[in-house]
């Protein structure tokens, strides 16, 4: 059985005996079609993989490594030198020392490939274009530029230092124009900004981030997940239902896949919002956790390496996010804020938050109308409300403590009304006072979603819907929230809360053999108080 990839090389599927999801007809038309190309993807989604298949085909062919591809017997390049550039690799803090690592590199380059006699350089964008120059005129190579962007999104919030780096940047795609002995040129980065000349003097290069045809290039689809990881998913199948491999049925994996696609699926890179591919990082982890484990958990894989990225956090040191609209399914913006972002300064924070992966695309992308985005799956809806959590309360007191994991699922109400008022205490009360029912139910959705709980907001049935439902295996709970500011209301907005849930009996649709808990309760938001003060179990 092949081995789950722990590589973004090429060459160590084959060393190592490494499954290779095969996206080699997508380089295949990718470089046959364009000479210089764009996308942007979320961290940890597969840039640096596809970076390196391609600059392995073009440097090194076919043979060893791509038998039993699409491409074996198709690609018929020559081969050509290859600079493959990491700005992962480079100073993001300090602009000086950024030129000189970028430039040695070149330099390396240069003398492995004996091109001699340039005028040496500090500038970057001065020492390729000198580099160029001097190439005999039939040579070609081919050039890979990895995360263009690292040292634009590390500085989001230090707008001095970032027109600094966006200045250099800006010449050293600038000296790449039209530059005859570029044989094919691909960039990668997580945002897609208009200015940095690789959109705007370097406007040769296409981008290709919702181009139908490549949406699908990074990441995984349904078909290959079955295709490439069968011998997993029967692994997981035989866990669960304690059966052997060979007596899995087609029904039972295609069921295990469903519930993969409800923690990692639905990423849209996709013009037309037709293709939808899963997180690869995330279901690389989900399966090699299951083989290691011997047991099928969907954790949260991709928050713990790629999630919590520092472009979002710096962001969020000088913005406060829109909460409720975050907690929505759909979020419409105007369709130039999304098609051309001009500067992580003033980037609308939605788009941010769909560059860096906790928002994807919910709809076409039709000029001149405005475009849809929301959560892509369970996984990156819990990373988003943990980063808001982070950014909300004070996570370092019990109520986030592990003491209290299981209190919703198997506590008695006077527990669970006593973790959400420690919760509630836990609010930075300055930049998020709750002064009304919506706040409210907002706050304790953001720290239940942060806790992969199963939450259900405002939860239809035939006769309304509840404020929060949230499913366990076993219980449900399902709570009615109202809110008082003064303590004679108290008892008046408890029997409201009461009577709604008796009269639209929240809780009970597709109930199953679940244990029903139904709480009416009351938040007095007076300041001396600014707790759930009543509350009774229905």
């Amino acid at each position: 059985m092949k081995l789950i990839a722990q590589s973004e090389n090429i060459e160590d599927f084959l060393d190592s005996n490494y499954i290779y999801v095969d996206k080699t007809e997508y380089i295949y038309n990718l470089t046959t079609n364009y000479k210089r190309v764009f996308f942007s993807r979320p961290r940890r989604f597969g840039k640096s993989l596809t970076l390196n298949t391609i600059g392995t085909l073009f440097e090194k062919g076919v043979d060893p490594y791509f038998k039993g591809t699409w491409i074996y017997d198709k690609w018929e390049q020559d081969k050509y030198p290859v600079l493959h550039l990491s700005f992962l690799e480079y100073s993001a803090t300090d602009l000086e020392v950024f030129k000189r690592s970028l430039c040695q590199p070149l330099r390396d380059f240069a003398r492995l490939n004996k091109i001699t006699d340039y005028t040496d350089d500090t500038e970057p964008g001065n020492l390729i274009r000198n580099i160029f120059t001097v190439m005999p005129d039939q040579m070609q190579i081919v050039l890979l530029i990895d995360e263009y962007d690292r040292q634009l999104t590390a500085n989001i919030n230090n707008p001095e230092l970032y027109e600094m780096f966006r200045i250099c940047i800006r010449d050293f795609y600038g000296a790449l124009k039209g530059k005859k002995h570029i044989k094919f040129m691909a960039v990668t980065g997580v945002t897609r900004l208009k200015d940095v000349s690789i959109f705007s003097v370097g406007s040769d290069i296409k981008d290709l981030s919702y181009n139908n045809a490549y949406s699908k290039l990074i990441g995984f689809t349904r078909d290959e997940i079955k295709h490439f990881y069968l011998d997993y998913l029967k692994l997981g199948v035989t866990y669960e239902n304690d059966k052997t491999p060979e007596n899995v049925n087609d029904s039972e994996i295609e069921n295990l896949i469903d519930r993969m696609a409800a923690h990692y699926d639905s990423y849209s890179f996709d013009e037309f919002n037709k293709y939808k591919v899963f997180s690869t990082y995330s279901v690389n982890g989900f399966l090699q956790d299951l083989y290691e484990k011997k047991t099928v958990r969907f954790g949260d894989y991709w928050y713990d390496v790629g999630g919590l990225p520092s472009i979002l956090m710096k962001y969020m040191e000088s913005h406060n996010l829109n909460i409720e609209n975050l907690l929505t399914s759909e979020i419409a913006i105007p369709y130039n804020d999304f098609a051309n972002p001009t500067s992580l300064i003033d980037i609308n924070e939605n788009v941010l938050m769909c560059q860096t992966g906790y928002l994807t695309l919910k709809s076409e992308i039709v000029s001149g109308y405005g475009v849809t985005l929301g959560p892509a799956n369970r996984e990156v809806r819990t990373a988003l409300f943990l980063l808001l959590s982070l950014k909300i309360f004070d996570t370092n007191t019990p109520a986030f403590g592990l003491t209290n994991r299981y209190v919703i699922e198997k506590g008695n109400v006077e527990e669970i009304i006593c973790l959400f008022n420690e919760v509630l205490s836990a609010l930075s009360y300055d930049k998020y006072p709750v002064n009304d029912e919506s706040v409210l139910r907002a706050l304790l959705q953001v720290y239940l979603l942060g806790k992969n709980h199963d939450v259900r907001i405002e939860q239809h049935n035939s006769k309304g819907r509840s404020d929060i439902l949230i499913n366990f295996p076993k219980r449900r709970v399902v709570l009615e929230l109202k809110y008082a500011t003064e303590e004679k209301e108290e008892k008046i907005k408890l029997a409201e809360a009461e009577k709604q849930i008796m009269d639209k009996g929240y809780g009970l649709e597709n109930l199953g053999d679940r244990e029903l808990l139904q709480i009416a309760c009351v938040f007095n938001g007076d300041k001396n108080k600014r707790q759930i003060t009543m509350f009774k179990k229905v």
